[in-house]
């Protein structure tokens, strides 16, 4: 199929750079990924993840890991399920 329609959208230079960061470590480039993401849309006959609000709790937690507060860091996997055993 021949790609000949165009999409331009404005975006934070940032997470602009951010997101092709990721997408070349995926080999791919930004056209793939939003391609990608249209044929979701479409696949699933609407946006192919939830979008939701994320309640005061979810607020709290979330802002709390960017700063780095209840992150909890084991030096191997048996510590992990050890204390996750507990």
């Amino acid at each position: 199929m021949s790609k000949t329609d165009i999409i331009n959208a404005r975006i934070e230079p940032r997470l602009k750079r951010s997101a092709e960061t990721i997408f070349r470590s995926l080999g791919m480039t930004t056209t793939d990924a939003i391609s990608m993401f249209l044929s979701q849309v479409v696949l699933n006959r609407g946006i192919p993840f939830p979008v939701k609000i994320p309640n005061k709790i979810t607020r709290q937690a979330m802002k709390d890991l960017k700063t780095g507060k209840g992150v909890k860091k084991y030096k191997s996997s048996r510590d992990l399920m050890n204390d996750l055993s507990h």
